[in-house]
């Protein structure tokens, strides 16, 4: 990874992980949040693409300065243009079955790793199971977050495990092919404009597959916990972590294009 005084590309579009990404603690804050409006004021479009929920997209899309919101690891994609426009991987009817599957693996889960629990945005979910291993619960052992891997992948579910939470789903989707499928119909970008116009930053392995597919990529700080278990780094990594990792990104992103 090369330190973030080396970038030097002028780019259109900002895709961005969200926890421990924008956040510290927890929490969005008032540097992050400042650095994302300055980046839409400069004409910048900025896609978050994350784990979290259907109803925090709803939000997202509708009152952060974005351009559109990638949701639940690519299950979907919402982008509010006058109203809100909302494009879903699977039907009404194959969601819920999905869903039912789902529910039988919390089941054993729950069951089999001791101190896991589902996490606190669940009922806010379409598409997927998020199992909480350290932000609402007492931090879990790698032997017991991959546990959590391995069940859902013996049900034949897809499973990437964030700063956060495991998150499981069914369907052969991910952050890249719904962030690819969300930049062609919505801004008309083939994948060889995508990888010069577009830059993606994030934190953690579930990162993995945008770092691997787009050319300029940032990790904040805290990447540097996980580089033993990631095949495919960012480009670049920040001085600093979380929120203020970010806003280092954006400051750099800003420079170059001046």
């Amino acid at each position: 990874m090369k330190n973030l005084n080396e970038f030097n590309s002028k780019i259109e579009y900002v895709l961005t992980d969200i926890d421990d990404t924008m956040t510290s603690g927890g929490q969005l804050g008032s540097r992050a949040y400042s650095a994302l409006w300055q980046l839409h004021d400069a004409g910048l479009k900025i896609i978050p693409i994350t784990g979290r929920p259907a109803g925090w997209c709803e939000m997202i899309a509708r009152f952060w300065p974005v351009a559109g919101v990638v949701g639940e690891n690519g299950g979907f994609y919402f982008r509010y243009d006058q109203k809100m426009h909302r494009w879903f991987f699977y039907d009404d009817k194959t969601i819920k079955n999905n869903s039912s599957k789902l529910e039988e693996i919390k089941k054993e889960i729950l069951a089999s790793v001791p101190g896991s629990a589902v996490s606190s945005d669940q009922f806010c979910r379409l598409m997927d199971l998020a199992i909480d291993f350290c932000e609402d619960v007492t931090p879990l052992d790698k032997v017991a977050v991959e546990k959590i891997v391995r069940i859902f992948n013996q049900h034949g579910a897809h499973a990437k495990v964030s700063s956060i939470h495991v998150n499981g789903w069914f369907g052969d989707y991910d952050k890249v092919s719904t962030s690819f499928h969300f930049l062609k119909e919505q801004f008309g970008l083939s994948q060889s404009d995508m990888q010069k116009k577009c830059v993606f930053i994030g934190d953690s392995p579930n990162d993995e597959p945008m770092f691997a597919k787009f050319p300029i990529s940032f990790g904040v700080a805290n990447i540097n916990k996980f580089v033993d278990q990631m095949k495919s780094l960012p480009t670049y990594v920040t001085p600093s972590k979380g929120g203020d990792g970010f806003a280092e990104v954006a400051a750099c992103i800003l420079k170059n294009r001046r």
